[in-house]
């Protein structure tokens, strides 16, 4: 399994960005994909998760109501829809996939991992 993420930028406070998560390499039935993030001198955080087949989905609470993750099964794509971005939330993104959804949000239960994309939220 391959994951390739794109989408990272810089931008203001309040203002918007879309990441994307391009998966490849197999099939993804039963599988959570998930977006975790790691600002500097910071440990790795979960995000937001996805179930591939029921869409079911998670949330950290400091993005619950500001991100939205979703998936385009047809495309093999996960998506994370971050909206009024806050300077806490400057980091590096990464997805991550894992076979069932127990552990959603630890990242040490995650197998596949793609590269990153920067976020940087100015004041």
């Amino acid at each position: 399994v391959q994951l390739q993420a794109s989408g990272g930028g810089l931008v203001q406070t309040g203002d918007s960005l879309r990441l994307s998560c391009a998966a490849s390499g197999g099939t993804f039935s039963g599988y959570t994909l998930a977006w975790f993030r790691q600002a500097p001198g910071k440990e790795r955080e979960f995000v937001a998760a996805i179930t591939w087949v029921g869409g079911i989905t998670y949330y950290a609470d400091s993005v619950k109501g500001r991100f939205t993750i979703s998936r385009d099964k047809a495309k093999n794509t996960v998506v994370l829809q971050m909206n009024s971005l806050k300077p806490e939330d400057t980091a590096i993104y990464y997805c991550a996939a894992k076979a069932g959804n127990l552990y959603y949000n630890d990242y040490a239960a995650y197998v596949y991992w793609g590269q990153g994309t920067l976020v940087t939220v100015s004041s």
